[in-house]
């Protein structure tokens, strides 16, 4: 992605709007998802702060790229697009029901801070920090980045002296939490405006458009799922962003592709090993680096990035040894082994009690002597954005341009290949130390045994790795 410092300086209109079709924006850069962004001035007096430049140090896919070597992209990119997008949205139904929705500047102006905004409280490491890191080392702490985002851009605007209406940075921080349970915007009018970037309806919104193009790509892997078809046919109704019915099975694949890049790339069995190092050499680590504290200020936190993992590698403090040995072994690829893995039956689903650590350790064989840092145990869940049940429910559909009624569809009315059941639940087993591949391995098959009656594991770990003594590769 170009800089937006050695961007094309272009002109803006009088209002202070930038025409959306003349392009006659400030300042354009080149993506290599979208092509061309165009930056307006507001925009750009976000972008042009160290606390926004900060998520060029932060990747988009966490360690993902220590499997996929082309996933080096960050949240700076991806933020950019998700603004690209959230403009591109808004101008549409602006430009086709303007008049109908009472679409104002105001309104267009809030929709792109907030996609341009909306990850800048992000920790290190993509979703690590909040939901591996933090909880460990905090006992009961409720924290998230959406609302970490709302601090920085209160902090952003101050420390900067951003000229902003308040009004406006109202909109922007609701937008930004719309799709958080128990959170509600301060009014029902122009509701629909809240779908566009973190759609707490449905789980269609530009956030996700650009995610999954972006990482994909990345990754070197096949999208199926074109969001140009969803942005060119999308119309509001009753106060709800809705979509023509042909577009079933175009949302079902946006849905579905999310869920293959779960199982395929945010979740893949070595990424996960590398990213367990990562948190037990934080965890060891944060007595000394104090990392927990960061969160509790903006004009703290901002300075917390990727980085911190160079910190400890170049760092020659005693206290920071063991972290220091954990990174450099990630290096030399001896990393924790993952063993194998099992996915919970159907009907087994809704009675399923995370499997522990603990669990493994309790069926281990009499002549083995596991401890439970010994093993992890991780409980995966893999859906299509709605827990156990199908998302397309609750999408709103349309028929045609000349209806105006919106209505559900009904799955049996589309395909009888769409799946039965919308949820994977997998229990994955590492061993620490790569010299208890094999103890560890034969007690997760006890427990399978124990607790179903039969190893229900589809994978046969290989005799190469029940001999493995050293290198995890």
């Amino acid at each position: 992605m170009g800089d937006c410092s050695n961007s094309k300086l272009l002109p803006m209109c009088d209002s202070g709007e930038a025409p959306f079709d003349t392009r006659r924006y400030y300042k354009h850069i080149h993506d290599n998802v979208h092509g061309n962004i165009y930056l307006d001035k507001q925009a750009l007096n976000f972008i042009d702060t160290e606390q926004f430049q900060r998520l060029r140090e932060l990747k988009q896919l966490g360690l993902g790229y220590m499997v996929y070597p082309g996933a080096v992209h960050s949240r700076f990119e991806h933020s950019l697009g998700v603004y690209w997008l959230a403009s591109d949205a808004v101008h549409r139904l602006k430009t086709y029901q303007g008049q109908e929705l009472g679409i104002e500047s105001f309104d267009v102006q809030t929709v792109k801070l907030a996609g341009l905004l909306h990850d800048v409280g992000h920790g290190p490491f993509s979703h690590l920090f909040e939901r591996e890191i933090l909880p460990r080392v905090r006992s009961g702490i409720k924290w998230s980045h959406e609302d970490m985002s709302l601090k920085m851009i209160d902090y952003i605007v101050d420390e900067n002296s951003i000229d902003i209406d308040s009004g406006t940075l109202k909109k922007v921080k609701e937008m930004i939490v719309a799709s958080e349970a128990g959170k509600s915007v301060s009014s029902k009018e122009k509701q629909f405006l809240y779908d566009i970037v973190a759609n707490g309806r449905n789980g269609i919104d530009v956030d996700k458009f650009d995610y999954i193009e972006r990482d994909t790509r990345a990754c070197g892997l096949r999208c199926n799922f074109q969001f140009q078809r969803l942005m060119e046919t999308m119309r509001v109704i009753d106060n709800e962003i809705c979509y023509r019915a042909k577009e079933y099975l175009t949302i079902h694949k946006l849905f579905s592709t999310r869920a293959d890049l779960h199982r395929t790339v945010y979740t893949h069995p070595k990424v996960k090993a590398i990213e367990f190092m990562v948190v037990d050499a934080l965890i060891k680590a944060n007595d000394h680096l104090e990392i927990d504290s960061y969160i509790d200020e903006p004009a703290k936190y901002w300075m917390l990035d990727d980085t911190i993992v160079k910190t400890i590698e170049a760092s020659t403090h005693q206290d920071l040894e063991e972290s220091r040995n954990l990174i450099r072994r990630i290096r030399r690829r001896d990393i924790y082994q993952y063993c194998n893995e099992f996915t919970v039956s159907k009907e087994n689903l809704e009675y399923f009690k995370n499997v522990t650590a603990q669990d493994i350790i309790c069926s281990q064989n009499s002549d083995a002597h596991l401890n439970e840092e010994d093993v992890i145990v991780t409980n995966i869940k893999i859906d299509l954005a709605n827990g156990r049940n199908n998302p397309l429910e609750r999408v709103s559909f349309f028929q045609d341009y000349d209806s105006f009624e919106k209505f559900h569809i009904k799955e049996d009315c589309v395909s009888q290949l769409l799946p039965t059941c919308y949820q994977d639940l997998i229990v994955r087993v590492y061993a620490r130390d790569p010299k208890l591949v094999d103890a560890v391995t034969n007690a997760f098959e006890n427990f399978q045994t124990k607790t179903y009656g039969e190893k229900t594991q589809v994978h046969a770990i290989t005799e190469k790795k029940r001999r493995l003594k050293y290198n995890g590769n």
